[in-house]
């Protein structure tokens, strides 16, 4: 199993090592070769508007975005969350629109405000998961057919469409893997 990290901004190497703890090939995502013979891809944290124009920059958006619509397993954390919304509250800019969400950029503060909690997620694990927020966007809305995995304070963190996952957390910079095994099954 190859999964890809899109490599053009932000928290890409703690993915690929987590994805290497896992025994997973992990391959960095820098231009529209690299999204060849890939079994899934992480959009990692980072700045969301600049990962944006970088996407359409070395010409990987409409590629990437072919691909997620046609059912590549994809996990957005954070500013990933972002670039897959169909619509961000907050923010004129539009992205990959692939997740029939509507977020909320830096919704939780900013980067003074960022924390972190422990909580049980049970559909992802039985034990407490270190869930660290750095000036994350939540969720306002929900489409029909987007399945919530889990809510902090009533507002939306992670939720799942199909082939798509997205957490307004960072569980790449962590120690604990829960996350990342949760979208190798979601690829197997």
């Amino acid at each position: 199993m190859k999964i890809g990290v899109l490599s053009l901004q932000g928290g890409v190497i703690e993915h690929i090592n987590h994805l290497k703890k896992l025994d997973i090939e992990a391959i960095e995502v820098k231009k529209i070769d690299d999204l060849k013979n890939i079994d899934g891809i992480i959009l990692p944290g980072g700045e969301s508007t600049t990962i944006g124009k970088l996407l359409k920059d070395t010409n990987i958006f409409l590629p990437l975005k072919a691909l997620i619509q046609s059912g590549l397993p994809t996990w957005g954390t954070c500013a990933g969350m972002i670039l897959l919304a169909k619509e961000i509250e907050n923010d004129e800019r539009r992205h990959l629109q692939v997740m029939d969400i509507k977020v909320k950029r830096n919704a939780f503060g900013s980067q003074i405000d960022s924390f972190k909690r422990i909580d049980i997620i049970p559909e992802v694990s039985n034990k407490p998961i270190e869930l660290v927020f750095i000036r994350a966007p939540y969720i306002r809305e929900v489409g029909n057919n987007v399945h919530i995995i889990h809510k902090v304070e009533d507002k939306v963190v992670a939720a799942k469409q199909n082939n798509i996952l997205v957490t307004s957390f960072h569980p790449e910079l962590t120690d604990d893997l829960s996350f990342h095994r949760y979208f190798i099954n979601m690829i197997k």
